[in-house]
Order: structure tokens, then C-alpha cells, then sequence
């Protein structure tokens, strides 16, 4: 990608759970994601794409019918009402900029993947107030002179969750061959999410709505 930094995408994890015919190791375009919104700064749609490609030259796309679930480095398929809108929403979308799509299996020049990112993450960090007990305690007479000894752990735990919806699309047309001998495809556009979730029919056809206004280049050639 010539305007933003290219890094595997994880393991190849999720293009691996969409059956696709060729075995991939995947570099991204990502840009760096929006944490912690409050509602009032929700939702966000997020899109980025490779500038240096032309999407005319591209005809059909696969599609999986479930979507991916991204959960701590761990992968899953999953079908609902409300992922089955969100498949539906991104295939009409695609098929009305031009693109046609191909039954399961059947080549492609793109590969389509939506992706529900549902991570926790726990970590340990010191406590600088744990170096301070003595002076609020101890021989100083305690806190507020009432012999109270505040205890201070050295350290605490805490947790992060991290909830978005993802949409990627891979160039399967124009894959190269690492030294290796594995096909490396690339990711050539990224959509995400931010914010307030996706919880009922109207969110997902205003998120797919939003995300396909903010694509004009996503069109194939007539």
C-alpha cells in the first residue's frame, strides 16, 4: 500500500475461517482505531482503502453468508437476523456499485470478510500510591493523625474491552507468491464501526449506508 503501512493481519486467521481456495498470508491497511467513545460521540464509520488501486479492474466478490468472531485471537463463524442484514446490506451494496457476486467456492477477484472484533483484555500495572504508606501512616502519626494506615497494593489488574464491526475486502485477483510459496493477499479496503453497537436492523442499514457514502471509489467498471 503506498500511503499507509502494510503488517500481517492476524495470522491469517480470518481469511482462513472463509474457506476461501487459496491459502494466504495477509498484510493490512489499517488505520489506528478510536477507543472509549462516549454515545455521544457514537456511532463512527471508519474507511480506508489503497490508493493505489484501481477497484474498476475488479468484476465479481465472495461473500461468506456468516460473519467472523474475533474474540482475543480466537475465530468463529456466526449467523443471525442481525448479522444476516449486515451480509445482505454489504452484498446489495457492492452488486448496485457494479461487482457481481459468486457462488461459494467459485473464483473471485474479491474477497469480502465481516468481522465482529469482541476483545478483553487484562493487564497488571504498579501503583505508584504504594510507595507513599509509610508517610501517610506508620511513624508519621497516620492519616489525618488518627493512626490510619492506608494499604497500598504494589500493583493492580485491569481490563479492556474493545467491541467494533469490520468490514475488509482482499485482493484475490492479483495475488503474489511469498519465497515461502504462499499466496499473500492483500487487504485493499477497511471499514470499521466505532461507537454505539449495532443492535437492531435500522443501525445496521444506517451503518452500511454510512460506510458506502464515505466509498465512492468502491465501483467496478461497467
Amino acid at each position: 500500500m503506498n500511503t499507509h503501512q502494510q503488517r500481517k493481519l492476524r495470522k491469517g486467521s480470518v481469511w482462513l475461517l472463509l474457506l476461501l481456495t487459496v491459502g494466504s498470508t495477509l498484510t493490512a491497511c489499517r488505520e489506528n482505531a478510536l477507543n472509549n467513545l462516549s454515545p455521544a460521540d457514537s456511532p463512527v464509520y471508519i474507511t480506508n482503502y489503497d490508493r493505489s488501486v484501481n477497484f474498476g479492474q475488479y468484476k465479481t466478490f465472495s461473500l461468506p453468508d456468516s460473519v467472523i468472531i474475533e474474540s482475543n485471537d480466537r475465530y468463529a463463524t456466526a449467523q443471525n437476523d442481525m448479522s444476516t442484514r449486515l451480509v445482505t446490506n454489504v452484498a446489495n451494496a457492492l452488486t448496485t456499485r457494479g461487482f457481481q457476486r459468486v457462488a461459494k467456492g467459485k473464483p473471485a477477484d474479491l474477497g469480502v470478510a465481516i468481522i465482529r472484533v469482541n476483545n478483553q483484555y487484562t493487564g497488571v500495572a504498579s501503583n505508584p500510591y504504594s510507595y507513599y504508606s509509610n508517610y501517610w501512616g506508620g511513624g508519621y502519626g497516620g492519616l489525618g493523625g488518627y493512626g490510619y494506615s492506608p494499604y497500598y497494593p504494589s500493583y493492580y489488574t485491569y481490563q479492556v474491552t474493545d467491541q467494533y464491526w469490520e468490514i475488509q475486502i482482499v485482493d484475490l485477483k492479483n495475488a503474489s507468491t511469498s519465497s515461502t510459496g504462499q499466496q499473500q493477499l492483500n487487504v485493499i479496503y477497511d471499514a470499521t464501526v466505532r461507537g454505539s453497537d449495532l443492535t437492531d436492523m435500522q443501525s445496521v442499514d444506517a451503518a452500511t449506508t454510512a460506510i458506502f457514502a464515505q466509498s465512492p471509489y468502491l465501483q467496478a467498471t461497467r
